[in-house]
């Protein structure tokens, strides 16, 4: 762990409410608790207990869970373990390897801190044919999400011939996992035994004469309209110029996604920052901006 997130994670836990909710949320367990129970068993207003949770979430001491559109909340019992270990070490002269004693304590901990991960946020990207735009996508976010995001896509006509050969051809020389990216209809995604999707984004330059289909009224949905390579006529170098920009494009937009506190934020803000995304002058600002 860095010096600066230890540093963060004291300056997170130097409030007394604060010092209460992790105290709470470590007699939960690893279940954790609903955001109302914590705040009727600390006597907190909703609006104050969001801030706090949201300044330890930032720091990354507490974990969310999303059950439908109920958010549970647990300590991050590997943050804490991490923090227990640089006092023990760092003021005590304690040894931190596996044998010693302080070493067996801290790895006894760690089924609750694999119960304790919080659950990935599923994104689906859509595009007509699901041959290039959305295949991108799809691809970027499964190398760059880490295990926070698992991504999808899916078409409304989706390409019988599959993803276009110059898109997997670009996609594997950068490093991407190609063998199992394939064009496929968005019913797939609302059949019983579907992943629940969190995010819905339409990467279709058109969406003239398209219904997109029900996803559940918690799904967070954004439009990011990009030219669709399948229908450009232009030479083959401008072509690959083309999808060239679109996979930059898709790159900065879910390097920005992936940062952004989707806990945090609520359901009408994140559409409003995922819609934000689609503008390339907001897009180059963010980009700067974290540098």
């Amino acid at each position: 762990m860095k010096l600066e997130n230890i540093a963060s994670a004291f300056n997170a836990l130097g409030q007394s409410t604060r010092l209460d909710l992790i105290q709470a949320l470590l007699a939960a367990g690893s279940t954790g608790m609903p955001a109302g129970d914590i705040a009727d068993q600390l006597g907190i207003a909703p609006s104050t207990l969001s801030f706090h949770l949201r300044a330890l979430e930032q720091a990354e001491l507490v974990v969310v869970r999303r059950y439908g559109r109920s958010l549970v909340y647990a300590a991050h019992m590997a943050r804490l373990r991490e923090l227990l270990a640089f006092l023990a070490v760092t003021c005590c002269g304690f040894d931190s390897g596996h044998n010693s004693e302080l070493g067996r304590f801290l790895e006894s901990l760690n089924p609750e801190i694999k119960a304790m991960q919080p659950d990935p946020f599923n994104v689906l990207f859509l595009c007509t044919r699901n041959s290039a735009r959305s295949i991108m996508a799809e691809a970027i976010l499964s190398k760059v999400g880490g295990t926070r995001f698992r991504a999808y896509s899916a078409g409304s006509d989706p390409a019988q011939e599959g993803p276009l050969p110059e898109v997997l051809a670009q996609l594997k020389a950068l490093g991407h996992d190609v063998s199992g990216l394939r064009s496929k209809s968005w019913d797939e995604f609302i059949q019983p035994n579907a992943p629940q999707i969190d995010f819905v984004i339409a990467l279709c330059d058109t969406v003239a004469g398209q219904v997109c289909p029900d996803f559940g009224v918690s799904v967070v949905t954004g439009a990011w309209p990009l030219p669709d390579p399948s229908k450009f006529t232009g030479s083959a170098i401008e072509r690959a110029t083309l999808i060239n920009e679109i996979y930059a494009g898709l790159r900065r937009r879910l390097d920005i996604f992936i940062n952004l506190p989707l806990n945090s934020l609520n359901r009408m803000s994140l559409k409003a920052r995922l819609d934000e995304l689609a503008d390339p002058h907001v897009l180059s600002q963010a980009s700067t901006a974290t540098r």
